[in-house]
């Protein structure tokens, strides 16, 4: 049997597309922070799309770009709203606090009230005492986290106003760039993938409106515990733990360790209370409201909702957890299309204020 050499145009084109990957893929690591603020401002600018083309389409003679600004004017006040109904009290009750702080490291010492109190039971006093120079051999090396710390703050405040400004452009300049795209292609294809888009950001818009219920029913629950057992501050530190379970993998967490400190600063008996509530609530809204409303919100199975949120999690870590039901929504609408559109079948893909929004629609094939 004869063997013919490969040509050397073949073996030029390889290894062209081997270098072309790896300078892709170089690419990405390296611009993966400047990627990450682009997939949340698309996350922001879906969200917010709907409202600006509602405000566009009602009042007369309204301009996207008006429309566009007085909605995000509107999300940035009711955020400013947020910040300043926590840190407000916080800012009250440190003040109070450093008012007391003496008074408060006096009794600590004595083994007096609820600090000293709690620092005689776990031997605290004790075991500072005893390893004085090994607390401040820790503390003098404290400044290297500190300015790492202060520069992921400005890193933060950097990314925050980047992502603003992208949701802005994209919602602001979306129907420019969809209408760009659709001009590539011919009328029936564009009615198709202007359909299935809108579902894509229905998951979207599902899937964060199941994510703030969820943080609010922590919210709730989280006030009602603490406040039976007489936590003091139990709607500030409620509504730190529903702000905290919105960040998804460590945000549960996180809200959870600050109550059970505050609860067990209070008394020993709220603290384990504390503990064994989070506990009970953390399995109860990781196997069960999790499921259950993000299914209905985004339309997914529960199951589906549940392994694409443990894959997510354990190959792309925050940002997974972040992306994982959306994106699995996504898949589901476009690969329900592909079938559809293979098979000559029905394909239930209502459009945004469809009067049959509840009737099957019937798939776009290249024949029509």
């Amino acid at each position: 049997m004869e063997t013919r050499p490969v040509p050397v145009r073949t073996i030029l084109a390889a290894i062209g597309l081997v270098l072309a990957a790896y300078v892709a893929l170089q690419l990405v690591v390296q611009t993966r922070q400047v990627l990450v603020w682009i997939v949340i401002a698309l996350f922001f600018a879906v969200a917010l799309y709907p409202a600006v083309d509602a405000l566009e389409r009602r009042v007369p003679r309204c301009r996207r770009s008006v429309a566009t600004l007085l909605v995000f004017l509107l999300a940035f006040v009711v955020v400013v709203g947020l910040v300043a109904l926590f840190v407000t009290p916080l800012a009250q009750e440190g003040s109070r606090l450093a008012g007391r702080l003496p008074q408060l490291v006096e009794d600590a010492r004595a083994g007096r009230g609820p600090v000293g109190d709690l620092l005689e039971r776990t031997h605290a006093l004790r075991y500072v005492q005893q390893h004085r120079g090994q607390i401040r051999t820790f503390a003098t090396g404290l400044g290297t986290p500190a300015l790492a710390f202060v520069r992921s703050a400005a890193t933060t405040v950097a990314g925050a106003v980047t992502i603003f400004v992208l949701a802005y452009l994209m919602v602001l300049e979306g129907p420019k760039v969809v209408q760009g795209v659709l001009a590539l292609t011919d009328e029936s294809r564009g009615a198709r993938i202007r359909r299935v888009g809108a579902e894509c950001a229905r998951t979207v818009n599902g899937y964060l409106t199941g994510n703030l219920l969820i943080s609010v029913i922590c919210g709730v629950l989280t006030y009602v515990m603490l406040l039976i057992a007489g936590v003091p501050f139990a709607g500030l530190l409620a509504l730190f733990v529903a702000i905290a379970d919105l960040i998804p993998l460590v945000g549960a967490t996180l809200g959870a360790v600050v109550a059970s400190l505050a609860a067990f600063i209070h008394s020993l008996p709220a603290g384990i209370a504390a503990i064994i509530f989070f506990v009970v609530y953390q399995q109860v809204e990781n196997h069960l409201l999790q499921p259950v409303i993000l299914s209905r919100t985004v339309k997914l199975n529960p199951l589906t909702v549940l392994v694409a949120i443990l894959l997510a999690v354990e190959i792309a870590g925050i940002l997974g957890a972040l992306l994982a039901i959306p994106v699995a929504g996504m898949i589901q609408v476009i690969l329900r299309d592909i079938w559809a559109h293979r098979e000559g079948g029905q394909l239930k893909l209502p459009m945004r204020g469809d009067e049959n929004h509840d009737k099957p629609v019937r798939a776009v094939t290249d024949a029509d």
